[in-house]
């Protein structure tokens, strides 16, 4: 479907940007050990660069609860590989940890996600039973992209399939922010970062057209 080089295009500019902010944050904790269970409720929690010691705490805290239901993920690691799968230069959405990204911001943000995520990730279930007879992780994998491409381009969507496609935004946009906050997602864009570099001076043709 060719959805990669979409989400390169506008993934960390008006797609990512609604979510990614300090968030970014969030996806790189996600790389990070969990923090050891101890007598000491903060003790040995790491307190990772940028991040005061009371957002670590928190952080830990929301990293321990669970929100959405073993179903409900299963759900959301399909959906996060259809939007991004594995190629050639990377590894999908769930590869990269996308789904604990997004089960971590529903608890960062319940009111901006909860509702929307969980009211989304029951009409997916409920338009495959109605199609197919089936849940969405159930289906095979045709069937899965035929409901997604009638929610994935709002434009061309059916009025019908109106709260689908808001769930299927807000699902992108977080696949997004998560997949391209890691380092697997910057190196699928080629994303480096700030180097040194030699400066060598004006460029020879470029005196040369000045005569200089």
């Amino acid at each position: 479907m060719k959805r990669r080089d979409y989400l390169k295009n506008i993934g960390l500019s008006s797609l990512g940007m609604a979510v990614i902010g300090a968030d970014v944050q969030a996806a790189e904790m996600l790389d990070k050990p969990k923090p050891k269970k101890t007598n000491s409720t903060t003790a040995e929690i790491p307190i990772p660069g940028g991040r005061t010691k009371a957002e670590a705490i928190r952080d830990a805290k929301l990293m321990a609860e669970k929100f959405f239901s073993e179903h409900e993920m299963k759900t959301i690691t399909v959906l996060a590989d259809i939007i991004i799968p594995a190629d050639k230069i990377s590894g999908s959405a769930s590869q990269a940890g996308v789904p604990a990204f997004i089960e971590f911001m529903a608890k960062d943000r319940p009111k901006d996600f909860q509702t929307p995520m969980r009211g989304g990730l029951r009409w997916l279930d409920s338009q495959s039973i109605k199609r197919f007879q089936k849940n969405f992780v159930d289906l095979n994998s045709k069937q899965q992209v035929e409901i997604v491409d009638d929610i994935a381009y709002p434009e061309k969507a059916k009025k019908e399939f109106s709260q689908g496609v808001n769930f299927f935004s807000l699902m992108r946009n977080l696949t997004a922010s998560g997949f391209y906050s890691t380092e697997m997602g910057h190196n699928d864009i080629g994303y480096v970062g700030n180097r040194p570099n030699q400066w060598e001076g004006v460029p020879s043709d470029v005196r040369k057209q000045y005569g200089v």
